[in-house]
C-alpha cells in the first residue's frame, strides 16, 4: 500500500435488498459522532483521491477517511463526513520482532491525535490501525513479540484515552485462548476489531449464485464467531473484505469479464449485509479500491464500486445505468431472503416447511435425523417418481397385513408412535421409491468365497421353502429357499400349504409355503447358494442405494437455500426403523 490511503463509511441509507432483523445491540462507540450515522452497521469503503472515484464517494451520505493532507478537507466540503487510517502503526509500537520503547508510547499517541483530530475536524475520530501482527500466534509469546503485543495495547488505550475510537484490523483469525485471551478482552474494551476475510472473486464466481453466497455468508459467520464466541461483544466486531485487482489479494484476482466480477461484489455485499443483521456486528469494511500500482490500475474498478453501494442503496450509485445491460441487477438470487419464514430449506422448485421437520422429529426423537430424511426424500423424488394411488395401496396392504383390516388400530399405532396418517404415508413412500432406484443400481455376483463365508457365519438364520410369483429379488427363484431379514416375515409366519399376496416395495406376490422353517445351518450348502447369492445381491443394492442417495444429496446441496446455511447431513435414513410396522417387505 502507499502512504495515501483513503477509507469510505457509508451513511444510513435505505436498501434495496432485505435482511433479517438485527439482534438488539448497543451500537458501535463511535457511531453518530463526526458525522456518522447512529445505526449500525457502519460500510467502510476504500476511497481514493482519482476523479473517477471521487465522482462515486464525494457526495453527502458517505464519510471518507484519508491519511494525506488536503484530502479530508476536500472531501468535507462536499458534504462528506471522515474517518482516519493509519498505515503506519509499527512506526509507532514496533514491529513483532523488534518492539519500541514503551516508555515512549503514551508522547507518540498525544501526538498522533491531536494530528488526526485537526485533519479530521473532529475531537473524537475514528482511527484504523492497519494492522496487528501475529493474530493467531498460539501462546507462550516469545519475549520480542509478547512486547509488541503490550505495546499495541497501551497504544490503542491511550488513544482511546484521549477521546479517539480505535478501529483495530487483523489479517487471520485470533488465538483468544489461554494467556491470550485477557489480551483480547482488554484490547475490544479500547477497539474496534475488524477481520479481514478476503474470499478471490474468482472462486466465488466459480461456485455461481448459491454455493457463491453461501460460501461468502459461512466465511463472514466465521470470521465474526471466531471472535465473539469468546465473549467479546458483536459491536465491537467488524469484518473487511477487499476489492484488490493483484491476484492472490483476495479480490478481482483476475476475474472475466468484468460483468462477472460486478456481480460477485453485489454478492459480498448481500452476504455481508445479511450476516451482520444475524449477528449485530459494528461495521463492514472494504478496501483495495484504490490504484497505488500499475497491477491495481483497473478501469473496471469504478464500477465494480458501484454496484457494490448500488447494492445497499440505489440512492448511492445508479449502477444498472452506469455499468449497462451487462449488470445482473437480482437481489434475490442465491439469497436467504427467498426463504418464507415457514421454510427451512429450497431444493430447486420444492420448500421443506420447518413444521414438517419438528412433526418428524417428534418420532424421530431428533431433530437433525428427521430434517435429513426430509431433505433426502425431496432429492430422490427428483429421480424416482411414486403416485399417491400407490402410496394408498401400499397404506391398505399394510393396515390388512399388520391390523387386521383395522384403520383405527394402524391410526392408533400411529399416535402411540407421536406419528400421523400423513407421515406414514411419506414414509411408505420412501420405501416404495427406494425400491425403484435400487432396482435401477448394479450389484455384482458375490464370489464362492463370500456365500460360503455368508453360510458359515449365519447357521442361525431361518429359511423356508416357498414358491413366488412373480419371482421377487430376495429369492432368486420361482421356487427355492427364502432366507429371513431379506424375505418379508410374513413368509415365515404363514401355515404350510398357505398361499397368501403380499405386499411388497416390489408390488404384489403370491407367496405359497411348501415346508416349515428350518435354520440355514441344517441345510446343505449346495440346496441355499442362489438363496445366499440373491441375499447378497439385495445387500450389496443397499449399500450401492447409500452411495447413490449420499452423493445426489451432495450435488443438490449445492443448488439448495437453507435458513442461516444450515443444510442437512446427506444420509440414508430408514425411517421404519421408527415406525416398524409401516414396513413393506
Amino acid at each position: 500500500m502507499r502512504k495515501l490511503l483513503l477509507f469510505v463509511v457509508l451513511l444510513a441509507l435505505p436498501s434495496l435488498a432485505s435482511a433479517a432483523t438485527p439482534r438488539t445491540l448497543a451500537p458501535a462507540p463511535y457511531a453518530g459522532q463526526c458525522g456518522l450515522p447512529a445505526e449500525q452497521p457502519l460500510w467502510f469503503e476504500f476511497g481514493w483521491p482519482d476523479p473517477s472515484f471521487n465522482a462515486i464517494l464525494g457526495k453527502q451520505g458517505v464519510a471518507i477517511g484519508a491519511s494525506g493532507a488536503g484530502y479530508p478537507e476536500q472531501m468535507r466540503a462536499t458534504g462528506a463526513a471522515t474517518v482516519y487510517f493509519d498505515l503506519h502503526l509499527n512506526n509507532r509500537i514496533g514491529s513483532s520482532t523488534k518492539p519500541a520503547d514503551p516508555s515512549t508510547l503514551e508522547a507518540k499517541a498525544q501526538k498522533f491525535v491531536t494530528a488526526v483530530v485537526q485533519q479530521m475536524g473532529c475531537a473524537t475520530p475514528v482511527i484504523v490501525e492497519n494492522e496487528l501482527a501475529g493474530p493467531s500466534l498460539v501462546t507462550p509469546w516469545s519475549d520480542a513479540y509478547a512486547q509488541y503485543r503490550a505495546n499495541a495495547l497501551a497504544f490503542i488505550q491511550d488513544l482511546a484515552a484521549l477521546g479517539a475510537h480505535p478501529v483495530v484490523l487483523i489479517p487471520k483469525a485470533p488465538y483468544i485462548g489461554g494467556d491470550a485471551g485477557p489480551w483480547w478482552q482488554q484490547l475490544a474494551q479500547s477497539a474496534e476489531i475488524v477481520r479481514e476475510v478476503y474470499v478471490p472473486a474468482t472462486l466465488t464466481w466459480k461456485q455461481g449464485p448459491v454455493l457463491g453466497n453461501r460460501t461468502l455468508r459461512n466465511q463472514y459467520r466465521e470470521a465474526v464467531s471466531t471472535i465473539t464466541d469468546d465473549g467479546i461483544p458483536a459491536n465491537k466486531v467488524g469484518i473487511m473484505v477487499s476489492f484488490a485487482t493483484t491476484r492472490g489479494f483476495g479480490g478481482r484476482n483476475g476475474l472475466t469479464p468484468p460483468a462477472a466480477w460486478y456481480r460477485v461484489a453485489k454478492w459480498q455485499a448481500l452476504a455481508a449485509k445479511q450476516v451482520a443483521a444475524e449477528t449485530g456486528i459494528a461495521s463492514i469494511w472494504s478496501w483495495g479500491w484504490g490504484e497505488w500500482s500499475a497491477a491495481e490500475t483497473d478501469p473496471a474498478k469504478p464500477y465494480a464500486l458501484c454496484a457494490w453501494l448500488w447494492t445497499r442503496s440505489p440512492a448511492l450509485c445508479d449502477a444498472p445505468k452506469a455499468i449497462g445491460k451487462t449488470f445482473d441487477t437480482s437481489l434475490k438470487e442465491g439469497q436467504l431472503s427467498l426463504l418464507s419464514p415457514t421454510t427451512q430449506c429450497l431444493v430447486g422448485a420444492r420448500a421443506l416447511p420447518a413444521g414438517q421437520i419438528d412433526a418428524l422429529a417428534a418420532v424421530t426423537g431428533d431433530r437433525e435425523t428427521a430434517y435429513s430424511a426430509l431433505y433426502e426424500r425431496i432429492v430422490e423424488s427428483q429421480y424416482a417418481k411414486v403416485s399417491t394411488k400407490t402410496v394408498l395401496e401400499a397404506e391398505r396392504a399394510v393396515i390388512e397385513q399388520s391390523f387386521g383390516g383395522s384403520r383405527a388400530d394402524y391410526v392408533a399405532a400411529l399416535r402411540a408412535a407421536h406419528a400421523s396418517v400423513p407421515i406414514a404415508r411419506g414414509v411408505l413412500g420412501d420405501e416404495l421409491r427406494r425400491a425403484l432406484v435400487e432396482r435401477t443400481l448394479y450389484a455384482p455376483p458375490p464370489s464362492e468365497s463370500q456365500i460360503e463365508t455368508f453360510y458359515a457365519s449365519y447357521p442361525d438364520l431361518q429359511v423356508r421353502l416357498v414358491q413366488a410369483k412373480p419371482r421377487p429379488s430376495w429369492l432368486g427363484l420361482d421356487r427355492g429357499l427364502a432366507l429371513s431379514q431379506v424375505a418379508p416375515d410374513r413368509v415365515f409366519t404363514m401355515p404350510r400349504g398357505r398361499t397368501s399376496v403380499l405386499r411388497t416395495s416390489e408390488g404384489d406376490i403370491k407367496v405359497k409355503a411348501l415346508a416349515e422353517p428350518q435354520t440355514l445351518g441344517a441345510v446343505p450348502l449346495a440346496k441355499v447358494k442362489t438363496t445366499i447369492a440373491a441375499a447378497l445381491r439385495a445387500f450389496a443394492r443397499g449399500d450401492a442405494f447409500e452411495q447413490w442417495t449420499v452423493g445426489k444429496q451432495r450435488y443438490v446441496s449445492n443448488t439448495a437455500l437453507c435458513k442461516s446455511d444450515d443444510l442437512p447431513q446427506p444420509s440414508a435414513i430408514d425411517l421404519t426403523q421408527f415406525l416398524p410396522f409401516v414396513r413393506l417387505g
